[in-house]
């Protein structure tokens, strides 16, 4: 299994990025990928989930209605689509993968909860200053 996140970079305040995770070893449908962030002396913090099996998403509050959770199963990569981003959403951005997460919206909070995860990529950075 192998994770590899990719799109990071500089955006002003107000702009846009859009994160990849290109997954390899496994089937997107058959497991959860959850977004996960690490800002400078912060602990590591979810972002949100999807769940391919029933095509439900989980996003956490700092994030809802910005940032934007999909799938393309035929390349087997997963997007995080995020707007209007905020001097607060730098970090290091990290996608990762569990097999025991069936339903991110079943799960809820639950699926965006580090512990769950097995696998990880290496991560992007993702910087927002003008």
């Amino acid at each position: 299994v192998q994770l590899v996140e990719s799109g990071g970079g500089l955006v002003q305040p107000g702009g846009s990025l859009r994160l990849s995770c290109a997954a390899s070893g496994f089937n997107l449908d058959e497991y959860a990928i959850g977004w996960f962030r690490r800002a400078p002396g912060k602990e590591r913090e979810g972002v949100t989930c999807i769940t391919s099996s029933d095509g439900t998403t989980y996003y956490a509050n700092s994030v809802a209605g910005r940032f934007s959770i999909s799938s393309d199963n035929t390349k087997n990569t997963v997007y995080l689509q995020m707007n209007s981003l905020k001097p607060e959403d730098t970090a290091v951005y990290y996608c990762a993968a569990t097999n025991r997460i069936t339903s991110a919206q079943h799960m809820g909070v639950l699926s965006i909860i580090d512990g769950w995860y097995d696998y990880w990529g290496q991560g992007t950075q993702v910087t927002v200053s003008s």
